[in-house]
């Protein structure tokens, strides 16, 4: 039996097109045009499925995409970060919808620590990140995180250092009941807010990979 396509979400910026997997936050891949976007999201189907096997699920073993809305991009967009809210972002979430979000994006932090942990501290330099090494890549991924949770409505929130689990763990902490609790009223929509969060971590740690000698 064929598995059904995985609803993809398409936003297109001036300069930068991104193709997003809607169920699936953090899979998500950008190109100049949609065509070339979908097909990065498919050649990183192997590597997503790290993050999908450590948080307990299953994804198709040969996934296509249908492609279920179209949004227009922003500044955000053509500087390199996929952001523009779709109206399936908006969608209310159900308990357990909410708590599948969580196990994801737990699972998308255990696989950067992960590979944190196996990288060597200099990475190979090159034009993604200005050629930013290890520690460099992961403070700058924590330091986001505070400010995305700002967007979620959490107040008194302070940039950790990434050598301070603690201090992760705690914003994190904070983050996943943020989400668990499926508030309504924030500057992000929830599914938006993983979704992003999500992005952010596998980009960087993907990088990382990519960049390991």
């Amino acid at each position: 039996m064929t598995a059904r396509p995985l609803p993809t979400l398409i936003e297109r910026g001036q300069r930068r097109v991104f193709a997003s997997v809607a169920d699936w936050p953090g899979w998500c891949r950008s190109a100049k045009d949609e065509d070339t976007a979908l097909a990065a999201l498919a050649s990183y189907a192997e590597r997503y499925a790290v993050v999908v096997r450590a948080a307990g699920k299953r994804m198709p073993a040969r996934p296509t995409f249908e492609v279920v809305e179209r949004v227009k991009g922003n500044a955000t967009t053509d500087f390199g970060a996929p952001g523009a809210i779709a109206r399936a972002d908006r969608e209310a979430l159900t308990k357990a919808q909410a708590q599948r979000l969580v196990d994801l994006l737990e699972a998308s932090w255990s696989v950067l620590d992960d590979v944190v942990a196996a990288a060597p501290s200099s990475l190979r330099k090159g034009p993604r990140g200005g050629g930013r090494d290890r520690d460099a890549i992961a403070q700058h991924v924590v330091a986001a995180e505070a400010a995305y949770a700002r967007k979620l409505g959490l107040t008194k929130v302070s940039e950790p250092t990434y050598t301070d689990r603690d201090s992760v763990r705690a914003l994190r902490d904070r983050v996943v009941e943020a989400v668990l609790a499926r508030p309504e009223d924030t500057k992000w929509p929830v599914r938006y807010a993983v979704r992003r969060f999500a992005w952010h971590v596998l980009d960087h740690a993907w990088e990382i990979e990519d960049k390991s000698e």
